[in-house]
């Protein structure tokens, strides 16, 4: 398949279109009556809306998770999570893997493409740690969270919230199946529980900072003066986020939404909100009640994001921190960029404000067409837009309401965070040649 594949198109152009297939395949499953807890046909689009926010680790739902689907149509969602969290292209390595079949050049570079590497040296042994990681990582939150699911709903319901939780948190999903405890409720009905506070955390953090950085810290152990520059930002910008978000968070909703919580349930509620919105939807507290600063600050976390190569969406960390270093080289007018004492490539720079941009140019036509035709403020258009193409999950309560038009525009948005902005953008313009021609030389004024 992939060799017929390969004369056809190129590396960008595969994984966009597999994804494609992988949403409308999962679309047209969970249309069907089986899938539904009414035994009823559900609205393609609709369904299209759920497989591509599954697929694309986003969290965005137009029903309730609980309420509307079966357990066979929340199971469909849970794989589609897996399979969107660790990239269709390595499922479908691991399936060679175990059916014994040869890994050709081509196909590894797929797999880096898709698993974020930076090499192609080593992508098979990449590949086989994320799928052993994957396993024992989520196995251990499963366990975690089952020793506060089962008591509360018995073994055989406990056991698989806990399995679905632990999937849609370790790929920053966001989906839950909590609705028995109150529709799109999240997980505020566990607002005081540690224990599932706590795994859920630590679940997104590692599935959000990268299946390279994994394998630097297995290799490296904790030297992290050994480290990649990649995983020395990713890690370093990560734990500032974490903190600098949540020390705001507890400042900004001390008398909002954390009001009426102890001091130790407003610090455990201000690490949640400061890592879920990079990028996984859940939320302990009501986003309602949330101040206003505080949604700017949730609208800012959503849009850095997570680090690449990972489950998470956003712009990335690594982004972000290229385009904050180069923004500061500019004002001092340094020749070079520089991290950790190594020099950042020029084109690495070009790409992290080609990046930036792009989203920033999506979030704001995005914004501006729902704004002209829904009568919802555009506060929580922009959030709405931004947790999108962040592929976070979290809503201000609009998604329910929004009409065709709008549910497309989000689902496009949700595409184009999972496969990349500047990967959706390049492969648009793969077939077409550029002419070298150089163009005299003229400045103009800047700021």
């Amino acid at each position: 398949m992939i060799g017929i594949l390969k004369k056809k198109f190129g590396y960008g152009q595969i994984i966009v279109f597999g994804y494609m297939f992988i949403i409308l395949f999962g679309g047209l499953l969970l249309s069907l009556p089986i899938s539904s807890k009414t035994g009823e046909w559900t609205s393609y689009l609709n369904s299209v809306f759920t497989a591509t926010s599954a697929t694309c680790v986003t969290g965005l739902v137009v029903y309730d998770t609980y309420t509307h689907w079966s357990v066979f149509g929340q199971i469909i969602i849970m794989i589609l999570i897996q399979i969107g969290g660790l990239g269709f292209m390595t499922i479908i390595a691991l399936f060679s893997l175990f059916l014994k079949k040869n890994i050709g050049l081509y196909e590894r570079k797929l797999l880096m493409q898709s698993a974020g590497s930076i090499k192609i040296g080593g992508v098979i042994r990449l590949i086989r740690r994320v799928a052993l990681g994957t396993l024992i990582v989520e196995g251990t939150g499963m366990i975690l969270l089952a020793t506060s699911f089962v008591p509360k709903m018995g073994w055989a319901e406990g056991l698989f919230n806990a399995l679905f939780h632990s999937v849609s948190a370790f790929c920053n999903a966001g989906f839950d199946i909590m609705g028995k405890y109150g529709q799109f409720s999240s997980i505020t009905g566990f607002q005081n529980d540690v224990v599932v506070n706590v795994t859920i955390m630590v679940l997104i953090v590692v599935g959000g900072i990268g299946f390279i950085v994994w394998n630097d810290v297995i290799t490296q152990k904790w030297h992290f003066k050994k480290y990649q520059l990649h995983s020395k930002i990713a890690l370093t910008a990560t734990l500032v986020l974490i903190l600098g978000g949540a020390i705001l968070f507890l400042l900004y909703e001390n008398n909002a939404a954390f009001a009426d919580l102890n001091i130790g349930e407003k610090i455990m509620a201000a690490f949640f909100q400061s890592i879920t919105p990079r990028t996984a939807g859940f939320n302990s507290v009501e986003m309602s009640e949330l101040s206003e600063s505080g949604h700017l600050l949730t609208i800012i976390l959503m849009f850095i994001g997570g680090s690449p190569g990972s489950t998470a969406g956003g712009i990335k960390t690594t982004t972000f921190v290229v385009v904050l270093l180069g923004a500061i080289a500019s004002a001092r007018h340094y020749t070079h960029i520089n991290a950790f004492k190594k020099r950042l490539d020029e084109s690495i720079v070009k790409e992290a404000s080609a990046i930036t941009t792009l989203y920033i140019v999506m979030i704001m036509i995005s914004t501006l067409v729902i704004c002209s035709i829904q009568p919802f403020s555009m506060k929580d258009v922009l959030f709405e837009v931004v947790s999108a193409i962040g592929t976070v999950g979290l809503t201000a309560g609009i998604t329910t309401s929004l009409g065709s038009i709008s549910k497309i525009i989000i689902i496009l948005l949700m595409f184009a965070g999972r496969v990349g902005g500047l990967t959706l953008a390049l492969v648009l313009a793969e077939k077409k040649t550029n002419v070298i021609l150089d163009r005299p030389v003229e400045k103009i004024l800047i700021g």
